[in-house]
């Protein structure tokens, strides 16, 4: 995991207006940094790292993803976090599995102790965690539902309305930073595979003397016969292996 940002000391309660100034150049100063991680993984790391150190009454933070009903932990600060994803999956519920799912973009369980009979089945096996209250965010832009970030206490009733105010602030500036990393990890792959492509065709079209068609053409039909993307029958060629059909 990426290092963790240092807490600048004891945080004012953000009930006052100086704290809300403060917490105001935190996350501006949160914002930069995100936008400065240099892969997507080091990002979401990032996040859940923050939501630990900003949101008082946080000791564990993760963001997960629902996928065709499959959870996948994309960040966790603590293995309580991975194995209350786990959980989550197996029994499609939780605060933060339905923080993706449902229409309800902010999922609370202050108390799992009382008030936990949305979650009948869940409940008890987060409090084997030692987990006693949780937060779930939606992670979304105007076109994707990204996952969810998750805060979670070892404490019951941990987290304050300000509280949960600033874990909305903090998961809408999160979404932002992670749409982007992704767009940026896309791009950067998108023209990587183009490179590879064009490449690996120019070779073909040396080794056997074809026209750019007819390369493509062997490419492509090398692709459906072997049902693997081109980019890995390019890298294949490019690494002067065996190249499973000859042209006739």
């Amino acid at each position: 995991m990426s290092v963790r940002p240092q807490p600048s000391g004891r945080r004012p309660s953000p009930s006052t207006p100086a704290s809300w100034e403060t917490t105001a150049d935190q996350l501006a100063a949160m914002a930069r940094d995100l936008l400065e991680q240099d892969s997507v993984q080091a990002t979401m790391d990032r996040i859940a790292a923050y939501a630990v150190d900003l949101v008082d009454g946080c000791d564990a933070a993760g963001i997960l993803t629902v996928r065709h009903g499959a959870v996948q932990s994309l960040a966790a600060t603590a293995d309580v976090v991975r194995h209350s994803d786990r959980i989550q999956g197996e029994l499609g519920e939780g605060p933060c599995f339905n923080a993706v799912t449902d229409d309800q973009p902010v999922q609370r369980l202050p108390d799992l102790t009382t008030s936990a009979d949305r979650w009948p089945r869940y409940a008890p096996r987060a409090r084997a965690l030692g987990i006693q209250s949780a937060l779930g965010f939606r992670l979304f832009t105007r076109h994707n539902t990204l996952g969810a970030l998750n805060l979670y206490s070892f404490r019951p009733h941990a987290f304050t309305e300000a509280g949960e105010h600033l874990g909305w602030l903090l998961a809408s500036h999160a979404a932002v930073a992670f749409a982007y990393a992704r767009t940026e990890e896309q791009l950067t792959t998108a023209l990587q595979t183009r490179h590879e492509i064009g490449t690996a065709l120019g070779i073909l079209r040396e080794r056997f003397n074809l026209g750019d068609d007819q390369a493509f053409d062997l490419l492509k039909k090398t692709s459906q016969d072997l049902n693997i993307k081109l980019r890995e029958v390019a890298r294949t060629i490019l690494n002067n292996e065996t190249i499973p059909h000859q042209p006739r």
